[in-house]
């Protein structure tokens, strides 16, 4: 299992604006939170200091509350909408008023553990406060009445943008924005495999919404007419709180060591309420109807990266990927190709992410269900053989998509190529 590694590098390197790493060049022309996260893991393969500078220009961008924005805007562009003046948040660096699924603390602790640099510890340090100030936060403004599960309040916050699980409650919006919509992605790439305009019109009136209330969480939670327990992003926190509590097990404190433990505890327990049995699969609760969202998506796998099910359920689930894999050959497609929105060239409602693909494996790894983990990372690293090192790839033909040269795309790779080379050689 390998790639070409210096085209992969090179990829990492290209798109370097100095500390921090664009997604790709102009289609996403600024630092997204989640995506440096996995870049800082793939940096962390051949250049320690480039995977410490990622995730320090990272926290430049958080908020005093603790909140890690997902778009940090270092530098200005005109090639990216929505930009600093639709934002309109007051952070001395310009950055969005929404978050992403909270990979941090889970790069951190792969940096530290890799790094051999003599200010390792000061740096880990450091971040491990930035860290876990950002997990405060998800605990106080996104489960503010303490039921374990946090929930996001924008589409955009699931990393997962127009995921058919958000259908239902976005088509009961009735908000219009007030910003003109100036879309510059599909100048990019073609619009068949983007978010609808009607997408976009509502994801906009939501960060007007927000804008109007200056951002305060509890006057958002209060009046956000989108409201859900999203999988995926609760399953990334639980891990992320896992390898937190490892870090602060040498950097933190005996009491905030019990606070992220009990905060797990409480959600390993609630995530019981995500499981539908006749899907076999986790599912989103919209908080808005207090209903399971029937749709079955890659977020759906998750939480076997952060060890949640039982061993039964773990079973259920790679039978059931099985089931999609009969149908769409190239793991694992982001909506169940069962389903009749299952669009494969469509952003996130069916392609395939190598860094959805390497947390899912590591979760089927880790119930060891080593054929099906081995299967999906044998072909991801051949999708970028073979496709590119695409933004995302079409599951029933392997074809690349969306935008070229993509950096957490390259940083999976260099990372599933390091693993496989450490497992060869007994590390």
């Amino acid at each position: 299992m390998t790639i070409d590694i210096e085209a992969a590098r090179a990829i990492l390197r290209a798109n370097d604006r100095g500390g921090y790493t664009v997604p790709t060049d102009r289609l996403y022309p600024f630092q997204w939170n989640w995506d440096s996260a996995f870049v800082a893991m793939g940096w962390a393969t051949f250049d320690e200091e480039r995977a410490w500078r990622e995730l320090e220009r990272l926290v430049e961008g958080q908020w005093d509350d603790g909140m890690v924005p997902h778009i940090v805007f270092h530098a200005p562009s005109d090639d990216y909408f929505p930009g600093p003046d639709v934002w309109r948040t007051r952070h001395s660096v310009p950055t969005s008023g929404i978050t992403q699924p909270p990979v941090f603390a889970t790069a951190l602790r792969h940096v530290f553990e890799s790094a051999r640099g003599p200010d390792a510890q000061a740096r880990a340090a450091r971040l491990y406060r930035c860290a876990l100030a950002s997990h405060d936060w998800w605990d106080r403004a996104r489960d503010p009445e303490g039921t374990g599960l946090v929930a996001i309040l924008h589409p955009w916050e699931s990393g997962m943008d127009n995921s058919p699980a958000w259908d239902e409650a976005m088509a009961r919006l009735t908000l219009q924005p007030m910003t003109p919509i100036r879309r510059r992605d599909i100048s990019h790439i073609g619009a068949e495999m983007r978010p609808r305009d009607e997408d976009y019109h509502r994801f906009i009136a939501l960060v007007d919404l927000y804008a109007g209330l200056g951002w305060e969480p509890a006057a958002m939670w209060a009046a956000s007419p989108f409201k859900l327990v999203d999988v995926a992003t609760n399953a990334i926190l639980h891990k992320a709180e896992e390898d937190l509590l490892v870090l602060a097990g040498q950097f933190g404190s005996d009491a905030e060591r019990s606070r992220i433990a009990e905060r797990m505890a409480r959600r390993a327990a609630a995530f019981a309420g995500l499981w539908n049995q006749d899907r076999r699969i986790y599912q989103a609760l919209d908080l808005g109807t207090g209903t399971k969202v029937d749709a079955s998506t890659s977020a759906g796998l998750l939480p076997l990266f952060a060890g949640i099910p039982d061993a039964h359920q773990a079973a259920e689930l790679a039978a059931e990927l099985e089931n999609w894999l009969a149908r769409a050959p190239y793991p694992v497609p982001s909506t169940s190709p069962l389903d009749p929105r299952f669009e494969p060239k469509r952003y996130w409602r069916g392609p395939v992410w190598a860094v959805v693909n390497f947390m899912i494996a590591e979760g089927f790894a880790r119930y060891e269900h080593m054929a099906l983990a081995t299967r999906i990372r044998t072909a991801t690293l051949a999708l970028m053989r073979n496709g590119g090192i695409a933004e995302y790839f079409d599951p029933t033909s392997g074809e690349g998509l969306g935008g070229g040269q993509f950096s957490w795309t390259a940083a999976i790779g260099l990372l599933m190529t390091d693993q496989s080379a450490r497992a060869q050689h007994g590390l």
